[in-house]
């Protein structure tokens, strides 16, 4: 069945429909990116907005894909054969459910608006506890970095991934709970500083100028003095707010602070935050593919910590299993088995040859790689 293009109002709208326009606030920012597969925090922010009906997508591309999607009965025998011969389930994920993510969605927001309330303490700790009790639940390992999502606002969305993000790089660096849970908060908080710069430098649409980004790069001193005023923060926390744009290389802000001079949690978060900010599409900037983003990180051997960049990479899942890939030899291909040690190249298998390529172990396929 074809791709169409159907207009329907948000009172019918249900969890995994497919939007296919963008919805952009007053200022041009993109909330909801065309493509994007609508879950219940969509459809409510768009029906708590007023918003009429949206245009959405019906139908499939490729039936291929949504045969290996929908019907795994469908494909050819030898091909269901060798998927269910090679299939391995997922690490343990974080999974956010719809009332968390409310939860968090609204403590974020709180916190970033309301930095001088007698209650900012406890609600970060409630916010760090909510996601350290996802991960916990389902002794949760991996992250499916295609899956974040806690709201349609930058700042707040950005907080809640890094603070995940971080959370489970700290697991596999082997932190302790106490630990994990600081780092969570720290997370949380890196960007707090921001609820000091102006709206109009905050929010401006096109690059900053030097004397704006001299203002921007502020924000980490301005976080870290936010919380040294409350005298409720450890340390670690306030170093992790302090120093998560400082480089190894000392060619970072604020202080141009070096290798080990740099705290464990600041060279944990600098990786999600990089990594984030650089899969987010800004008014200024496209977003970048996540894989090429992964590759990214994966040079910045000589800014960011190595070891902190291992457990990201050992703690990301970038194809789901199940899900479906194109490949550079023109085939499409299934996932049936991820690689903890390089999540660029997982397992796959041809979806019309039924052939399977192990794109990390078989040196026969070193150069097909996952478009």
């Amino acid at each position: 069945m074809a791709i169409k293009r159907k207009y329907i109002s948000t009172r019918l709208l249900k969890e995994g429909m497919k939007i296919d326009q963008s919805i952009v606030d007053a200022s041009g920012r993109s909330l909801i990116e065309k493509g994007a597969y609508l879950d219940d925090f969509h459809i409510e922010y768009l029906q708590e907005k007023g918003v009429g009906g949206i245009y959405i997508q019906e139908g499939t591309a490729d039936p291929d894909e949504s045969d290996a999607q929908n019907d795994l009965e469908r494909l050819p025998q030898y091909t269901r054969e060798v998927i269910e011969k090679n299939r391995v389930e997922d690490r343990a994920k974080v999974q956010l459910t719809e009332s968390v993510r409310k939860r968090v969605s609204e403590g974020i927001q709180f916190l970033y608006n309301n930095t001088d309330s007698s209650d900012f303490t406890e609600a970060t700790n409630n916010v760090a506890n909510e996601l350290m009790d996802t991960i916990t639940a389902n002794d949760a390992v991996a992250v499916d970095i295609s899956m974040l999502k806690v709201s349609d606002e930058y700042t707040f969305k950005h907080s809640v991934d890094v603070a995940t993000m971080a959370m489970i790089i700290g697991r596999k660096h082997g932190l302790s709970d106490r630990d994990i849970h600081e780092l969570g908060i720290s997370g949380l908080l890196h960007d707090v500083g921001k609820s000091r710069i102006p709206n109009e430098v905050l929010n401006k649409t096109s690059r900053l100028d030097d004397q704006e980004f001299a203002l921007m790069k502020q924000h980490t001193l301005f976080g870290f003095e936010i919380l040294k005023n409350r005298n409720e923060f450890s340390d670690s926390i306030m170093r992790g707010v302090l120093q998560h744009h400082e480089k190894i290389n000392g060619k970072g802000y604020p202080l141009g602070t070096t290798g080990d001079k740099i705290h464990p949690y600041a060279k944990i978060i600098s990786v999600a935050d990089i990594y984030d900010a650089l899969v987010t599409e800004r008014p200024y900037k496209s977003a970048f593919a996540k894989s090429d983003a992964i590759e990214m990180i994966m040079t910045m051997t000589g800014e960011l910590d190595f070891d902190a960049i291992k457990s990201f990479l050992n703690s990301v899942i970038l194809y789901s299993v199940d899900s479906i890939v194109q490949l550079s030899n023109g085939e499409k291909a299934r996932v049936v088995a991820n690689t903890p040690e390089n999540c660029l190249r997982p397992k796959v298998v041809g979806l019309k040859t039924g052939k399977l390529y192990d794109l990390y172990n078989d040196l026969s396929c070193a150069s097909i790689i996952i478009q």
